[in-house]
């Protein structure tokens, strides 16, 4: 018998998001526009859209707490992953899995948006993690930088590294 209460997940209902809408995030400039959240999906998972434009991405951490997959609608991202001699660039139709405990980090290295689909597994840190983000970012004014948002980013599970160039 199961008595794990917190994850009867026969209490959820369907979801349906129509292209657009979802709640949408300033995330470092990124745009997180969310199809499903952890506390629709009975904190299993998170998916959002990334649309990233020209340059930006996220900087390299390191998940304890989540595992990440993206799906590259749209665009070119260069991702480096703890593990692999060299970045790899992904382009349009392209898949990456991001085990948690695994220093990943991407950029959008194509001259227009890229456009990323990205699950979360379970989420809900992450959730709240880009919810404080954006609302940094609306208090200060402008895009918050590393220093800002790393011991936000550790409350959740997930070490910021510093940039090595």
């Amino acid at each position: 018998m199961n008595t794990d209460t917190s994850r009867d997940l026969s209490q959820l209902s369907p979801l349906f998001r129509t292209p657009g809408t979802g709640l949408t995030l300033d995330v470092l400039g990124v745009t997180h526009r969310y199809k499903a959240m952890a506390s629709d999906t009975g904190q299993q998972f998170s998916i959002w859209e990334s649309i990233v434009p020209p340059g930006r991405g996220a900087p390299a951490h390191t998940h304890t707490r989540e595992d990440e997959a993206f799906f590259v609608l749209s665009g070119e991202v260069l991702v480096e992953v703890e593990g692999t001699d060299e970045p790899v660039r992904l382009g349009t139709g392209a898949f990456f899995f991001a085990p948690r405990h695994r220093r990943h980090g991407y950029r959008n290295v194509s001259n227009d948006a890229a456009r990323l689909l990205v699950f979360a597994m379970p989420g809900a840190g992450l959730d709240r993690m880009f919810a404080a983000f954006d609302e940094l970012g609306k208090r200060s004014g402008h895009k918050p930088d590393i220093e800002a948002i790393a011991p936000i980013a550790e409350q959740y599970g997930v070490a910021i590294q510093p940039s090595s160039g």
